[in-house]
């Protein structure tokens, strides 16, 4: 009898396969393209993050493996071209990593009491790359405390002591914390704050007995390809079954589940070159005219990172900050404006020109922790090896430039030095096409009401 059930169940499994599969591939291809171009769209950051959860949680053997989930890693120096982990990088904090897991209980997370001086900041982000909350210096200031993250529906008592309860949207999560690094001296400091950053279990610090383990998850590994062709499809469906549905996204959801796209479904290319021309337009029209605009000045990191409630479901903007700077910080927090072209219009390159970027007397980057200019190789995306190992400028190295007579400063971007006598204002480029990002931590109203401008790049002459 049990066997005839069972032989009867996969009768029936075999039934309803074939018919998705019929349905699949009765849709007509235009709707295949158009469902394709919009579930790229909305799944690519997901993808694109996972990268960085498997090679900094999962890949225990790889290079920038940091630490098992529900632990802490962390990066003792500030950034070098060395660090691949993640594209346009920062180089002025040094960062911990906490990759946490929420199926079986909540976690609790203790950020130390530092100086009143210093920035640091646990930026929160789910696997939407919704940027859910934050600890720190603007959010909780530099007093430190216990905060308690929950997992979606939970419902529990509150222990005492906890500072704050932030709930997340999906089972699984990041936290990047970052800490000011002042100059090369300040490094021991910085890391006695990392040590200060401490996470455990609900249960752990209550001092109970530990709950039953979650199930082992089976991560797929991650492919050379897999951003940038339908195989990102599969991916998604695997990272979905840790995404409880947002109610906002059920008819999206359903649109979707028509290619086979969704929580525990199976993706099956029934109509390749369709779903290949779909996420071809992405990239020949979305990002194309997405990109016109943040070089118009039109679009900004203030747009594209934040929580689910500020983008408003904004795909497009969302897909675009994974592109661009996976991981950036909501406005509040950090904001940067890019140097993707110079005041031409024209994307940089040091093989051709030498470029300025001259801040005149009082409009210096308008900062409450500070700011900087990083630059990047245009083609990697990471940083640019030099020999002053000088990936950056910054508020903090203020006193070590040189301004003209009438207090403007100006830094010298190029691959070769401008003259020892204004090298300390050189921000050395690679023999060939860059970009710079500038960060702005803390943002003052003058950043976002037009007060401050931000200054343009210039072919030298």
């Amino acid at each position: 009898m049990n066997l005839l059930k069972t032989s009867l169940l996969h009768l029936i499994l075999a039934g309803l396969l074939a018919l998705t599969n019929a349905r699949a591939a009765d849709i007509a291809p235009a709707e295949v393209s158009a469902i394709a171009r919009e579930a790229y769209i909305y799944g690519f950051p997901f993808v694109e993050g996972y990268k960085t959860l498997y090679k900094q949680a999962v890949d225990t053997g790889g290079p920038d493996f940091k630490a098992p989930f529900n632990q802490l890693g962390h990066s003792r120096n500030a950034a070098t071209p060395d660090d691949k982990q993640f594209v346009t990088p920062n180089s002025d904090t040094p960062y911990s990593y906490l990759w946490g897991d929420l199926r079986a209980e909540p976690l609790v997370i203790t950020m130390p009491k530092i100086e009143s001086e210093r920035y640091y900041s646990g930026q929160m982000i789910d696997l939407y790359t919704h940027n859910f909350a934050y600890l720190g210096t603007r959010a909780f200031g530099n007093e430190g405390g216990d905060f308690l993250i929950t997992g979606p529906g939970w419902k529990g008592e509150v222990p005492n002591g906890i500072k704050a309860v932030i709930p997340c949207e999906t089972e699984l999560f990041y936290v990047l914390f970052r800490t000011q690094l002042f100059n090369a001296d300040d490094i021991g400091n910085v890391r006695k704050i990392q040590d200060g950053y401490q996470v455990q279990t609900m249960s752990k610090f209550l001092g109970k007995a530990t709950p039953p383990a979650a199930s082992a998850i089976d991560w797929p590994k991650p492919t050379k390809d897999m951003t940038e062709t339908p195989e990102m499809f599969g991916y998604l469906n695997f990272l979905l079954q840790f995404c409880p549905a947002h109610p906002s996204e059920n008819e999206l959801m359903a649109r979707f589940a028509k290619l086979g796209i969704g929580a525990g479904k199976t993706f099956q290319s029934e109509q390749p070159k369709p779903i290949e021309e779909g996420i071809a337009e992405v990239w020949q029209n979305d990002f194309a005219a997405m990109m016109k605009r943040i070089n118009g000045g039109e679009l900004g990191s203030a747009d594209l990172f934040g929580t689910r409630e500020f983008l408003k479901n904004n795909y497009p903007y969302r897909f675009l900050g994974a592109k661009l700077g996976i991981y950036g910080n909501s406005r509040e927090e950090a904001i940067y404006p890019p140097y993707f072209v110079d005041a031409e219009g024209n994307k940089p390159d040091a093989s051709k020109h030498n470029y300025t970027l001259r801040f005149e007397k009082e409009q210096l980057p308008p900062a409450g922790a500070f700011w900087s200019l990083t630059m990047y190789d245009g083609k990697s995306q990471l940083l640019v090896a030099n020999p002053l190992q000088r990936y950056l400028v910054n508020s903090p190295m203020l006193k070590s430039f040189k301004l003209a007579a009438d207090g403007s400063l100006t830094i010298y971007l190029q691959k070769e030095s401008p003259g020892e006598d204004m090298e300390s204002n050189w921000l050395p480029a690679p023999n060939g096409p860059f970009y710079c990002i500038m960060r702005i931590y803390l943002p003052k109203p003058a950043v976002f009401n037009g007060e401050w401008k931000q200054p343009k790049l210039q072919q030298a002459n």
